[in-house]
C-alpha cells in the first residue's frame, strides 16, 4: 500500500502524529508518547515553536550549557553553548579559566561586509552590456530605496554594485556583484529582497536572469581572536616543549588537508554551539568557514601559531556573518536569553565572542592531542554516558569511575564491571 499522502500540511498536529504512528510504526502507543513528552507544557510557547517550521510534531532537545571565565578584551563573559558532544563545554570552560590569568583573549573585527549576486545570461556584445549597466546603476539603487531606507538609518545598506564577467568559466554568464553592510542583522532577507528588486529592474529582452541570492561566502566579514603569553608562562613541566609541539601541530593542519578538516571541525564545535544558542544559522557559518579555509586552493587550518622571541601566540581569522536582531534571535526566548547573558552584544561583539569560543575549543583539543591524547577527556564523559544508559546509581557511578581512572574505557568493559557490581 502506498504511503504517499496529499494535504499533510493541512492536518492538525494530532492528526499528523496519528498518521505517522499508523503508517510507519504500526500504531505503537509509545511512539505517540515519546513525541508528546517533548511538547512544552506552556501552550503559547509550544505554538511559537510549532510556527518556526512546517509540519512540526514535537521538539528535539539539545543540552544548553554555559562556559564561564572568558575574558575578552578585558571584559568578563559567560558564553552559552548548545551542543551534544560531551567534552565541548568542559573544554571551553577549562581553557577560558586558563587564559583568564594570562591576559585573556584579544579580538578585533577586521571587516563586516557581505555579498549578494544577481546571476544572469547575456549573449550580446559585452560593451553594450557595460553601457547598459552604467545607465541602470542609479536605477538599481532607486529600485531598492524602500527596502534599504531603515537599514541606511542604522548605518548599513548597499555599498557597491559591480558588473562581473564570468564568461571564461561559463558561456554568456555574468553577474551583478553587490556588497552590503547589514549592521546588527544577519541580513539574509534584506539582501535577497534587494537583489530581487535589482533583478526586476535590470532584466530586458537580452538579459536572462537565472537567480538572485546572497552568498554565504563572506571573506570580507572577518574577525580575529588571539591569545599570547611568554612561553614560560604556559605552565606545565616543560613549557618550551609544549609550545614547540603545539606549533608543530598547527603547522601540520596548515599543510595536511586530512588533519585540517578534523582540526577545523574542532573549532566549529565551539563556534556552532554559540551560533545555535543565539538562534543564528550554523549551516551558513559552517559553509562560509570551510570555503574560507580553502581560499588559497587547498583546505587549511583556520588557526595559526607562532613561537618567536620567547612569546607563544595563537590566533584565528574566520568569516562570521551573524545577527543579533531579526529571525530566531528575536523570536526564540532562549536565543534572547543567550544574548542577554552575553551583555546584549552588537553583531560585531558577537563575532568576537564566537571567534573566541572557536579558538578556545581548538586550544583545548591541541593541548590534549600534544600531551595526554584526545581520548583522555572524551572517554571520561563517554563513561558517564554509558553509566547513564545502564541506569547506574550514584554509588555505582563513583565506584566504576574510580575503577576506570587507570584503565581503558570501552562499552563492553563498563558493562562487565557494572554487572559484576550488581551481582
Amino acid at each position: 500500500m502506498s504511503k504517499i499522502i496529499s494535504g499533510f500540511s493541512k492536518l492538525t498536529k494530532e492528526e499528523k502524529i496519528d498518521w505517522l504512528a499508523k503508517t510507519y510504526f504500526n500504531n505503537q502507543p509509545e511512539i505517540i508518547q515519546t513525541l508528546k513528552q517533548y511538547w512544552n507544557v506552556d501552550n503559547k510557547l509550544q505554538q511559537l515553536h510549532d510556527d518556526f517550521i512546517e509540519n512540526t510534531i514535537s521538539n528535539f532537545y539539545m543540552p544548553y550549557g554555559i562556559a564561564p571565565n572568558f575574558v575578552i578584551n578585558g571584559r568578563d563573559y559567560v558564553i552559552p553553548m548548545v551542543v551534544e558532544e560531551s567534552s565541548v563545554v568542559a573544554a571551553a570552560s577549562l581553557v577560558a579559566k586558563y587564559w583568564s590569568t594570562r591576559g585573556g583573549f584579544k579580538t578585533e573585527v577586521i571587516s563586516t561586509t557581505k555579498i549578494g549576486q544577481v546571476h544572469f545570461m547575456f549573449a550580446g556584445n559585452k560593451t553594450d552590456l557595460e553601457t547598459y549597466f552604467q545607465e541602470q546603476k542609479p536605477k538599481l539603487h532607486n529600485a531598492t530605496a524602500s527596502i534599504t531606507k531603515n537599514m541606511e538609518k542604522r548605518g548599513g545598506g548597499i555599498l557597491e554594485i559591480q558588473l562581473i564577467d564570468k564568461t571564461d568559466k561559463l558561456a554568456n554568464y555574468y553577474q551583478l556583484h553587490v556588497t552590503f553592510e547589514t549592521k546588527d542583522s544577519m541580513g539574509a532577507n534584506f539582501i535577497n529582497s534587494c537583489l530581487e528588486a535589482m533583478a526586476n529592474q535590470f532584466r530586458n529582452d537580452k538579459i536572462d536572469i537565472v537567480m538572485s541570492i546572497l552568498s554565504n561566502y563572506v571573506p570580507e566579514c572577518i574577525v580575529k581572536a588571539e591569545v599570547s603569553c611568554k612561553v614560560e608562562d604556559l605552565g606545565g613541566e616543560n613549557p618550551q616543549k609544549f609550545a614547540q609541539k603545539f606549533e608543530q601541530a598547527v603547522k601540520i593542519a596548515e599543510i595536511e588537508p586530512y588533519r585540517a578538516v578534523t582540526h577545523n571541525k574542532g573549532i566549529m564545535n565551539g563556534i556552532d554551539a554559540v551560533v545555535l544558542a543565539t538562534g543564528n544559522d550554523f549551516r551558513a557559518i559552517e559553509a562560509g568557514a570551510h570555503a574560507y579555509a580553502s581560499k588559497d586552493g587547498q583546505y587549511k587550518s583556520l588557526t595559526h601559531c607562532s613561537v618567536k622571541d620567547g612569546v607563544f601566540k595563537f590566533w584565528i581569522e574566520i568569516p562570521l556573518a551573524l545577527g543579533t536582531v531579526g529571525g530566531l534571535t528575536s523570536l526564540h526566548p532562549m536565543a534572547k536569553l543567550s544574548l542577554d547573558m552575553m551583555q546584549k552584544p552588537s553583531a560585531r561583539n558577537l563575532m568576537q565572542i564566537i571567534a573566541t569560543a572557536g579558538l578556545a575549543q581548538n586550544f583545548a583539543a591541541l593541548r590534549a592531542l600534544t600531551t595526554k591524547g584526545i581520548q583522555h577527556g572524551h572517554m571520561k564523559m563517554h563513561l558517564q554516558n554509558i553509566l547513564n544508559q545502564l541506569g547506574a546509581s550514584i554509588e555505582e557511578k563513583e565506584e566504576i569511575t574510580t575503577y576506570f581512572e587507570s584503565k581503558t574505557v570501552s562499552h563492553s568493559a563498563v558493562v562487565d564491571k557494572f554487572n559484576e557490581i550488581r551481582k
